[in-house]
């Protein structure tokens, strides 16, 4: 698992660490059982807060990705495994997008129009 931050960007860290650890989970990189590093090597190999890491993994267990206990550290849940599906179906639909000519900016704007 190679954790991405990028300190230029607007969006916090804390956000970045979470979509990162999202995105492999998605990918099939991490899936389930598998530990996250410890909270205070991810932070010192990224030159971050401790609490930066923290507030990404309990932001990911709010959403059920990971569950976090004493002495277990951070583990990823069977919530990865439908995530790992559905991923595989944006593929597809990105691809048909792109085939029929459809812009990047249309889709996203389309599934935001969906969910709210």
């Amino acid at each position: 698992m190679l954790l991405r931050i990028d300190p230029t960007r607007d969006e916090p860290v804390f956000v970045q660490l979470a979509s990162s650890i999202r995105a492999d989970a998605a990918a099939g990189r991490m899936r389930p059982g598998d530990r996250l590093p410890a909270a205070r090597e991810v932070a010192a190999a990224l030159g971050v807060n401790l609490h930066t890491v923290l507030h990404a993994y309990q932001q990911l267990r709010d959403e059920g990705l990971i569950d976090m206990r004493r002495g277990r550290g951070a583990v990823i849940t069977d919530a990865a495994s439908p995530l790992a599906a559905l991923r595989a179906q944006v593929e597809a639909l990105v691809l048909r997008a792109e085939r029929d000519g459809v812009p990047r900016e249309a889709l996203v704007a389309m599934v935001r129009d969906i969910s709210t």
